[in-house]
């Protein structure tokens, strides 16, 4: 039996049983115009949790719907815990905007990011292949000008730009420097954001005391907080009159470290200051920040991807635009991830597993709930199916497209998500995960019942172990090795 196939499965009984007490009462029901319908703008009630909540049903393909290819926009928060929005369980943090996309879409219980920091993740996402497959790949993440994503390497914009749609990328790229590496050079028509993997939010200063804020490949000067600057993009790019369909990656740096909120100029001034003092760590802000500030940070995030929304809206474009919200990885130090283990940077349940959520009114209904899991490299397939844009032969996905389960009704097939970071290893396979973490001894965990993976199976089942280590060795042996 599929998780879809009973209003609770065994996955969601267990996580919710363990956060019912945490997140308390019900929501009412979701009905024909009511809380959680398509096009519903009322704020969601308590959860029941972050696998189950009341007026979720379990997918189903709406198959009556037709449309012509979506517009399509991914939109990624930067270092957002699994449970940090309050439709995955978070007891203090408010999104309204983001449960809202959900009740008019599909929430993912079991999605994941395609490694677990931000450069190998975008990697995975724009190639839709494991991050070892490039050189690139395998830094994590790029923290020098040696590598990037090779212009030469199909990406999902210049397949979908091959395709007759135009392509923008506003925000973070991570994904290499200039003069060798760029959006505009790896398929996308336009992009404005910045280079690094991090940025101090009003002065645009990068890791290496670099100023960071571009428009194409040329430094544009814009002082004010970095997440306003970039929703003002992104809401004018979905509101622009386009004469084709379009993508846009939208790559908000929130709530990445540094802590600071929108209107925190002195504690901006005070990091610039030990910046230009040769402090190579004061971005890091490791002296700074609280549950509090990363509380502002979130809850920022959510009212930008709400003006964005609203622009579509206003456009007139909400019905045929396929939204894509994800996270890049696991959250970091003030992330609520319960109740997953790990953080980023780790192969646990918490360094990769990230809140999912996918909107495309003309195709699919709202209110729904999906426990397959799935990862990055799979939404680039599935982008490309759905915008009728074939992958370049000499560069197989190793991603699965999931428009025949999205839109068709297909069941998906069992097969292997597998990562590798340096020092940890991992592969998931059904309900069960095969993890090898830094102290280098291979665990079992069957995540139906265990999801903070504490109870290792591997002296119980080391047949099943024994398999699932050969699929991840055998997938390692086609990689780049580091």
């Amino acid at each position: 039996m599929s998780s879809s196939d009973s209003p609770l499965s065994r996955r969601a009984f267990g996580a919710t049983a363990a956060t019912a007490a945490l997140l308390g009462t019900t929501t009412p029901a979701t009905a024909a115009g009511g809380p959680g319908a398509p096009g519903s703008t009322a704020a969601p009630g308590p959860a029941d949790g972050p696998y189950e909540r009341s007026g979720e049903r379990p997918f189903r393909a709406a198959r009556h719907r037709r449309s012509g290819r979506p517009n399509v926009l991914v939109v990624l928060g930067d270092d957002l815990g699994w449970a940090d929005l309050s439709a995955y369980g978070s007891p203090h943090i408010a999104t309204p905007n983001l449960d809202r996309l959900a009740r008019q879409g599909v929430r993912f219980t079991d999605a994941y990011a395609g490694s677990a920091t931000c450069s190998p993740t975008r990697f995975s996402l724009y190639t839709g292949r494991y991050p070892g497959r490039t050189k690139g790949g395998l830094a994590e993440p790029i923290a020098d000008r040696s590598v990037g994503l090779e212009p030469t390497h199909p990406t999902l914009a210049s397949l979908l730009r091959g395709a007759g749609y135009a392509t923008a990328l506003i925000g973070k790229w991570h994904c290499g420097y200039l003069p060798d590496y760029s959006p505009t050079r790896s398929g996308w028509d336009e992009f404005f954001g910045n280079f690094g993997g991090a940025l101090e939010y009003y002065s645009k200063l990068g890791l290496g005391g670099e100023y960071d804020l571009y428009e194409g490949d040329a430094a544009y000067k814009d002082l004010r907080y970095y997440t306003r600057i970039l929703t003002e993009r992104a809401s004018e790019y979905v509101a622009r009159e386009h004469d084709r369909p379009w993508l846009l990656n939208l790559n908000f740096t929130t709530p990445h470290w540094p802590w600071i909120a929108d209107g925190d100029e002195a504690e901006s001034a005070e990091i610039v200051r030990r910046i230009k003092a040769g402090d190579a760590r004061a971005l890091w802000h490791q002296d700074g920040g609280s549950i509090g500030k990363y509380k502002e940070m979130v809850e920022d995030l959510d009212r930008s991807v709400g003006e964005v929304l609203d622009a579509l809206r206003r456009a007139g474009r909400e019905r045929d635009t396929l939204v894509l919200f994800a996270s890049d990885n696991g959250g970091e130090r003030f992330s609520h991830n319960w109740p997953l283990s790990g953080n980023k940077a780790s192969l646990q349940e918490g360094g990769i597993r990230v809140p999912t959520i996918l909107r495309w009114p003309a195709r699919i209904e709202g209110g729904q709930v999906s426990h397959e899991p799935v990862f990055s490299p799979d939404w680039t397939a599935t982008l490309l199916e759905l915008a009728a844009a074939r992958p370049h032969p000499a560069y197989p996905l190793d991603g699965t497209s999931l428009a025949g389960y999205l839109l068709r009704g297909e069941e998906l097939a069992e097969r292997d998500l597998f990562w590798r970071v340096r020092g940890e290893r991992a592969l998931r396979r059904g309900d069960w995960k095969y993890y090898r973490g830094k102290a280098g001894r291979d665990q079992l965990f069957d995540l139906a019942g265990d999801v903070r993976e504490q109870a290792d199976k591997a002296a119980l089942e080391p047949g099943r172990l024994a398999a699932l280590r050969a699929a991840w060795e055998e997938t390692d042996a086609g990689l780049l090795p580091y």
